[in-house]
């Protein structure tokens, strides 16, 4: 079964930049390796939301620019660009119509419930190649005491 594996310190960054970004989405990427059906996250990148402001509470936009500088940065860390994470501002963090338009096949997409500016929950999704829907991964988070003792970071 697929999974998305994340050290707590990272999910912990992402939460804050999501939660920062509210009453809007906010988005990133998520940079690191993929093995069978295990996709690990070793490093993310937060990104201003694009999109225009009174459309910024539930549409983001990442940039032809944004997305040329991920992977120029993933390339300089050997990593790959394996996904992206954005909120869902008081709502549910089940991916839209709108995120299965936009969505790549292989990305992963990692949606956070934001309510009243506080972090609730993370979901993880795969969009099928035929793009027809999404569906969802498990989400492991990996202590960071885990990381530190086995060096996987």
């Amino acid at each position: 079964m697929s999974s998305l594996l994340i050290p707590a310190e990272l999910l912990e960054e992402l939460s804050v930049h999501l939660a920062a970004a509210y009453p809007d989405e906010g988005a990133g990427f998520l940079f690191g390796q993929i093995v069978g059906e295990v996709r690990r996250v070793q490093e993310i990148l937060p990104l201003p939301n694009a999109r225009e402001a009174e459309a910024r509470h539930n549409r983001f936009l990442i940039t032809p620019q944004d997305y040329a500088q991920a992977e120029q940065r993933a390339a300089r860390s050997g990593l790959d660009v394996i996904g992206v994470f954005h909120s869902h501002p008081d709502s549910p963090n089940v991916p839209s119509e709108f995120d299965r338009q936009w969505a790549l096949p292989y990305f992963v997409y990692l949606i956070t419930i934001v309510t009243q500016g506080k972090v609730e929950s993370h979901r993880v999704w795969l969009l099928r190649e035929d793009r027809s829907a999404f569906d969802e991964i498990t989400l492991e988070i990996i202590p960071s005491a885990l990381l530190e003792r086995s060096g996987k970071q």
